[in-house]
């Protein structure tokens, strides 16, 4: 069983840069894969990034610009989330997942069984 927990939301300014954090354990060993995604009120769960903890490989959906970087810690217990050029349209809750899996995978939310609660961002022009 895996857990996380997301930190690091809050408000900002439009051209700010904000950093989510996502606190991960439980049963953890190489292959496990986190993601983060966001969702706005009334609309589906969108993918952003996913990092395999084995090696810290990436993949990031094709809807997502490059303003968003996903990351790992050392000790591969804390995935981050670094948002740059912040837009109002940024403005979500953003969930981070957990899933095992046997190397990276795409950010679907059909993949990940073990979601945090969510942190909120809001970006103000």
């Amino acid at each position: 069983e895996l857990r996380v927990t997301e930190s690091g939301g809050g408000s900002a300014q439009a051209g700010g840069s904000l950093r989510l954090s996502c606190a991960l354990s439980g049963d953890l060993h190489d292959n496990v894969c986190v993601a983060w995604f966001r969702q706005t009120p009334g609309k589906e769960r969108e993918g952003i990034a996913t990092i395999y903890r084995g090696d810290g490989s990436t993949t990031y959906s094709a809807s997502v610009p490059g303003r968003f970087n996903i990351s790992q810690d050392n000790a591969k217990k804390t995935m981050f989330l670094q948002i740059d050029s912040l837009q109002p349209e940024d403005t979500a809750m953003y969930y981070c997942a957990a899933e095992y899996c046997s190397g990276d995978v795409r950010p679907l939310v059909r993949y990940f069984g073990y979601w945090g609660q969510g942190t909120q961002v809001t970006v103000s022009s």
